[in-house]
């Protein structure tokens, strides 16, 4: 798939189903409701639309030949681009393996046929709403520079901002995203994370052959879902980096560093066994070398010089 898929406006709907009847008055009902509708009459015509554009939500037709609607959502949902996508189910099928099915593959809602308009038109505005608002949050996580991501209970990624694709990809070439399933390495760590007792604030640290990654819970969000970040820890590299980057010396890199990896002075000073005084003046000298005022506009120069 290609990143150049766009919408080609706000508040547009992709709508999946093989009746001619069912697909005419979804148009017309969503039509009157000013969004822009593009349809697609089988799973893998709706695949090859999803090569050129990028709807804002898709209604999608459980039971249809050739790709079914489970399948082809779990297609959409293996696409990096296209993964953000809320899919609402729409079936006559009433057996709760299937509502549990349209769930499991990433289906975001499920109505059943005959179709209630008003309803459906409600759910559609709702989870447009809640997919622009978390597309919002992640787009301003990533640009702080900070390394976030959210699972549930069980350690299953429900999203990450880019940059924490990126470095789980550096530990796991290929991952992106799209891949619900964390790398082993990371799922285990997040289950024994999830596992302590201490709640907010909870940490652990992950080991690797290249450096180490540590994980913090940054708070517990609806349902089971849980705010976690990632940092990547180098210290000797990143270090060498800033100090010479920065031409600061060599335990301000390491004051820098820690600050960079969201440590407070009390922790920096035991993790270098300096009084926490020290390292506040330690910060103050290095605020007046790289030519900044405050502790977190210091960090995004540590963040950016040592490519986080």
């Amino acid at each position: 798939m290609s990143d150049m898929a766009v919408a080609p406006r706000p508040d547009t709907v992709l709508v999946i189903d093989d009746e001619p009847d069912s697909l005419r008055m979804l148009t017309a009902m969503l039509e009157t409701a000013d969004l822009t509708v593009l349809i697609a009459t089988s799973g893998a015509n709706a695949l090859e639309v999803l090569h050129h554009v990028k709807p804002d939500l898709i209604l999608m037709d459980a039971v249809m030949p050739g790709i079914d609607g489970f399948e082809t959502t779990a297609r959409i949902k293996r696409d990096p681009v296209l993964t953000s996508i809320p899919v609402i189910f729409m079936t006559g099928l009433t057996e709760p393996e299937h509502v549990i099915e349209a769930f499991e593959v990433g289906g975001v809602d499920y109505v059943r046929k005959p179709i209630q308009w008003q309803e459906l038109l409600a759910r559609v505005r709702a989870h447009m709403a809640q997919s622009r608002a978390v597309h919002a949050s992640v787009t301003g996580l990533d640009a702080t520079g900070r390394m976030m991501m959210a699972t549930d209970g069980d350690g299953r990624l429900l999203w990450c901002t880019p940059l924490a694709e990126r470095a789980i990809g550096r530990v796991a070439p290929g991952w992106t995203r799209g891949d619900t399933v964390l790398p082993p390495l990371l799922r285990g760590g997040v289950r024994r994370l999830l596992s302590q007792e201490n709640g907010n604030g909870a940490t652990l640290r992950i080991d690797q052959p290249h450096g180490a990654f540590e994980l913090v819970v940054v708070d517990k969000l609806r349902g089971d879902e849980v705010l976690i970040q990632l940092t990547e820890l180098d210290p000797k590299r990143d270090v060498s980096r800033l100090q010479s980057g920065l031409n600061i010396t060599q335990r301000e890199a390491e004051v820098l560093l820690w600050v960079s990896y969201g440590k407070s002075n009390s922790d920096i000073s035991d993790v270098l066994t300096i009084s926490p005084r020290t390292v506040q003046k330690h910060l103050e000298h290095i605020y007046e070398k790289i030519g900044v005022e405050t502790r977190s506009s210091a960090a995004a120069v540590a963040i950016k010089m040592i490519g986080r």
